[in-house]
């Protein structure tokens, strides 16, 4: 049976990974690559950077996967992720099948946490599931960026007491059109294209933001909403011009009644 290993390896610091990723990166024969064209360099740099680090002598290989092209304009959203990830895990099962021997061991390098919006998890399963291929998997946890934009604001993400909603921007713009219930004081908003956060000034939020958490390009803002979104607005834009793509998450904290 071959064994396919999700390892989660924070926001690409090779400092942020875990004893337990790191041994598992030695145990592998295969890393498989969703290879994103050249809007994906940066995170190949930062991938190699870890296994240099890391995983020294390359006793592996590193099998790239085409990526298939995503509908983000579909009006059915949930449909066209699912269509994209049938079709992501429709190629690595390909792979795995050409490229990892029975008894051997295959990863995927998950960006942040496997368990935290990332599709890798149920791209697995789908395989499984299918029988083509007989495949075992684990998942190795990692730092997630949740976990670093608290830690490099210095702030706990909840209150005393208090809950923590995490959700991607496009729930949070529905939630807004209902009105915000008033027991939710703490949200964590990733996956956030439009920066739904212009939209709650004068409610008493303060923002904690962070870009590119974890790499060697983070920026960080913070501060009352109302003081602060402005900035935010104009820097996200000056990165993104200046990059070709921005990656950010805030938490928006409202005080306690």
């Amino acid at each position: 049976m071959r064994t396919v290993l999700a390892i989660g390896v924070g926001a690409g610091d090779p400092e942020l990974l875990t004893v337990q990723a790191v041994e598992a990166l030695n145990r592998v024969d295969v890393f498989f690559v969703f290879d994103k064209g050249e809007s994906g360099a940066d995170l190949d740099e930062a991938r190699r950077a870890i296994l240099l680090r890391h995983a020294p002598g390359e006793k592996y290989r590193v099998v790239e996967v085409p990526d298939p092209r995503r509908d983000r304009q579909a009006s059915a959203y949930t449909a066209a992720v699912t269509d994209w990830r049938d079709e992501r895990a429709a190629r690595l099962e390909r792979a795995i099948e050409t490229e990892l021997t029975d008894g051997g061991v295959g990863a995927i390098l998950v960006w942040g946490d496997p368990a935290l919006y990332d599709g890798t998890i149920r791209i697995l399963d789908t395989i499984i599931e299918r029988g083509v291929v007989e495949l075992d998997h684990r998942v190795i946890p990692g730092i997630s960026s949740i976990q670093l934009l608290a830690a490099h604001h210095r702030v706990p993400l909840n209150q005393v007491a208090g809950s923590v909603v995490v959700t991607p921007g496009r729930l949070l713009a529905r939630q807004l059109a209902r009105g915000l219930d008033d027991t939710v004081t703490d949200i964590v908003v990733m996956l956030d294209a439009e920066l739904v956060c212009t939209r709650l000034r004068g409610q008493g939020f303060t923002i904690y933001w962070g870009a590119y958490l974890g790499s060697d390009d983070e920026v960080l803002i913070a501060g009352e909403l109302d003081q602060v979104v402005d900035d935010i607005v104009r820097t996200r834009r000056e990165l993104r011009e200046r990059k070709g793509w921005i990656m950010d998450s805030y938490l928006l904290r409202r005080a306690r009644t």
